[in-house]
């Protein structure tokens, strides 16, 4: 959408997109189609297609004159029209689209993108997926990543399952890269005992650049799904800057650590599960502690959330009275911690330091309860070795011998809660392994890997 002060312009002037406009900006006039506005792009800007085929973006400000010229056609996504034919000896994949930027299709009048959900659109876009799997393909919704929430979470696992009931052989879900991970670790919790894998899988370069992954990506994630014997829930991404080959990350230990790199997504204290090769379509596993794909296994499925939870990074010079707020929004609190699992406590009575102890001391004892993860990504929390770790152990703080990933307890924290809020059954359920976020040993391979 455009912004507020043009869409009430286009009301006022009874103009829409697809319609021809002319804008006229001082001396210069320009005349062509008026486009849907680029999703990156200022909401300000107008963006029309000129009659020589470029498009030119004017940016509305005091003084812009516009016209509507003419009634135009609607500038709408027409769905891909295929008889698509089910091969016999390939199985059968269901791809469900939840945002992001890897699969689109161009308007090729105008040349506006639209998402491409249907199993003709994908087949149109990605003709590689026919000689893969039979593809099922149905749109869940269309968000940013970061727009998405835990209720988005809920809706994503019953479509999952019902996918699975249905008996397809994996299902593939298209999901923007920013909080990809958060989605993939509440699946992890909520879809129990697998039958077929889960596989997560987006892009980080758009469809219309030349440098996009999205093709490989899809791919190979596809491969996962229909081919490979894992029956877990995965990231499936670029594992170098090359299209050479994809990583399968188990889904409650992996993290984007770039802003922009084809291979941002890296598995975290564990190897990947697994190598997809996108030209030689071969799988190669990394390791063997993952659950194999039988599809005689019930599903078991637990949506329960409690969306109440914060992920608060201790820094120096955090207050203590912010803390003790945290109690007026919050049911639980994740603190990403220094070191082995700390934040201040002040044991040497420092005349500037201030101890967090007494206000997390008044969450736990109020019956929120306090997890500890790593702000250091990798390794373990080790709360007995330094008198301050001790001390967070001796209030309560849930932690000790964990190497999860803060977003993880986050995700993890708010699937316990849903389920009870009895402090003692809380931390039972932490500490216990669910879904592979605790490992029992850390690989040290992984670090670098």
């Amino acid at each position: 959408m455009y912004s507020p002060k043009l869409e009430s312009l286009f009301r006022r002037k009874g103009i829409e997109v697809g319609d021809v406009i002319k804008v006229t900006k001082g001396k210069k006039v320009y005349e062509g189609i008026l486009m849907p506005r680029i999703k990156l792009g200022d909401r300000n800007c107008l963006v029309i297609k000129l009659p020589n085929g470029y498009n030119v973006g004017i940016r509305y400000e005091k003084g812009v004159k516009v016209q509507r010229i003419k009634k135009g056609k609607p500038i709408k996504f027409v769905p891909a029209r295929a008889r698509l034919r089910k091969r016999t000896g390939l199985p059968t994949v269901s791809i469900l689209g939840a945002g992001g930027t890897i699969a689109s299709r161009v308007e090729y009048r105008t040349g506006a993108v639209f998402p491409a959900f249907s199993p003709a659109d994908l087949l149109l876009s990605f003709p590689e997926l026919e000689e893969i799997a039979n593809i099922k393909a149905r749109r869940l919704f269309d968000l940013y990543s970061e727009d998405i929430t835990p209720c988005h979470w809920q809706l994503i696992a019953k479509e999952v399952a019902k996918e699975v009931r249905k008996g397809v052989d994996g299902v593939v879900l298209m999901h923007g890269t920013d909080t990809m991970h958060y989605t993939s670790a509440a699946l992890s919790f909520m879809l129990q005992s697998l039958p077929v894998p889960v596989v997560l899988v987006g892009a980080q370069r758009s469809s219309d650049r030349g440098s996009s992954d999205n093709l490989v990506n899809l791919v190979c994630a596809t491969l996962s799904a229909g081919h490979s014997t894992l029956a877990e829930v995965m990231i499936c991404m670029h594992g170098s800057m090359s299209d050479e080959f994809c990583y399968l990350h188990q889904g409650t230990k992996v993290r984007k650590l770039h802003t922009s790199r084809r291979d941002t997504f890296r598995s975290i204290n564990v190897l990947p599960f697994a190598k997809v090769f996108y030209s030689d379509r071969k799988i190669e596993y990394l390791r063997k502690d993952f659950k194999v794909r039988d599809k005689k296994r019930k599903l078991k499925i637990d949506t329960r959330i409690n969306p109440n939870v914060t992920l608060v990074y201790f820094h120096p010079g955090l207050k203590p009275e912010y803390v003790r707020s945290l109690a007026k929004f919050y049911d639980g609190i994740v603190i990403a911690g220094t070191g082995l699992g700390h934040v201040s406590t002040n044991p040497l009575k420092d005349r500037w330091a201030h101890s967090l102890l007494p206000a997390l001391k008044e969450l736990i004892g109020s019956g929120i309860p306090v997890v500890m993860a790593p702000q250091t990504l990798y390794g373990r929390l080790q709360m007995d070795v330094y008198e301050a770790g001790r001390l967070l152990n001796e209030i309560g703080v849930i932690g000790h011998g964990c190497d999860w990933l803060p977003e993880v307890a986050l995700v993890k924290l708010m699937w316990v809660l849903g389920r009870t809020r009895k402090m003692e059954r809380i931390k039972e359920e932490m500490l216990t392994n669910v879904a592979g976020e605790i490992s029992s040993v850390s690989d040290p391979r992984a670090f670098l890997f």
